[in-house]
């Protein structure tokens, strides 16, 4: 008899996350997006959950949970209930949280089940149509040099731009102030009235500004010119072959999920990745969605432990946060 009930409670307990995949999703889905809307993330979240929305059967609403460099969006995931129907939209980003707030005891590798990767975007050097900067030879000549100071903006500490302009600080060899935002849109504001004189920043946000006019794009991190923006050379045509970063983007949930709701989503993640308008906006927008085998939970594991320590590693190089 107590074999025969032990063996019910285990099929009971095989039996439990098969039904709730089954069932999932039962109710709208949450993405928290860490930031304002109007930067890269915030589009692309936007775009992958218009088509996750027809996909799976239920809306999957974009939630802005802004402040301490996407802190307080990860706390708000890590409290909500782990039933796949509370997820997160983040960047390379996800790896800065611990080192900006180590007294918040995230561990993103701990405390995260990945679901998958969604697009990888080059990092674009933009400068302010007033500010006299017609490329990037120029540029380092102003932060090498004994000039006034440029302004650097980015979407606030621990974001993927506060890293990029910190590196390309470093790398370069020069000063500049960096300038803290709540979010990349109003860094962009201020950049198109030219408030501040520089950003660096995903080409999701930063091509259509420079298409139109508005900023001037003069440096691309990408092994070559993209079709997108073939006037804009690359951070090695203009002296700076060294600076090479690009973001990934993908989805995450509390660590406690089901593996059969991840697995669901990322099936779900992978054929909205694939979908033709998700495809046609990232072309647009100059971004390469993840091969097959780069998709799927276990190797945005893999990249998510390895920039954690990429990171760090960056992060005391370049003096934005202790070791």
């Amino acid at each position: 008899m107590l074999r025969f009930i032990a063996s019910c409670m285990a099929a009971l307990t095989l039996a439990a996350p098969a039904a709730a995949a089954d069932s999932f999703p039962n109710k709208p889905i949450t993405m928290i997006v860490g930031v304002a809307p109007g930067g890269t993330l915030d589009t692309l979240a936007r775009l992958i959950s218009t088509e996750l929305s027809k996909i799976l059967g239920q809306p999957v609403v974009v939630e802005n949970t802004t402040g301490a460099g996407g802190l307080i969006g990860m706390q708000r995931l890590l409290k909500s209930d782990p039933d796949g129907h509370t997820l997160m939209f983040s960047n390379m980003s996800l790896a800065i949280i611990p080192l900006l707030h180590p007294k918040a005891g995230v561990d993103v590798v701990r405390d995260l089940a990945t679901v998958g990767t969604v697009g990888t975007v080059p990092m674009v050097l933009s400068v302010s149509n007033k500010s006299g900067i017609q490329d990037l030879p120029t540029l380092l000549a102003r932060v090498r040099g004994d000039q006034p100071r440029l302004n650097f903006g980015s979407g606030g500490p621990g974001t993927t731009a506060h890293l990029a302009e910190g590196m390309f600080l470093h790398i370069a060899k020069g000063k500049g102030e960096m300038v803290q935002y709540r979010g990349t849109g109003p860094a962009l504001t201020d950049l198109m009235s030219g408030v501040i004189d520089a950003v660096i920043d995903q080409t999701v946000t930063m091509m259509p500004l420079h298409q139109d006019g508005r900023i001037k794009s003069i440096a691309v991190s990408a092994p070559a010119r993209l079709p997108q923006m073939p006037d804009v050379p690359t951070f090695a045509e203009g002296g700076l072959p060294e600076f090479d970063m690009a973001i990934w983007n993908g989805v995450v949930a509390p660590k406690a999920t089901p593996k059969p709701v991840i697995d669901k989503l990322a099936k779900a993640l992978s054929e909205a990745i694939d979908s033709p308008a998700f495809k046609g906006r990232l072309e647009q927008l100059a971004a390469r969605a993840p091969a097959p085998q780069e998709r799927g939970p276990e190797p945005f594991a893999k990249l998510l432990a390895q920039d954690v320590k990429r990171v760090a590693d960056i992060a005391s190089e370049v003096g934005l946060m202790p070791r």
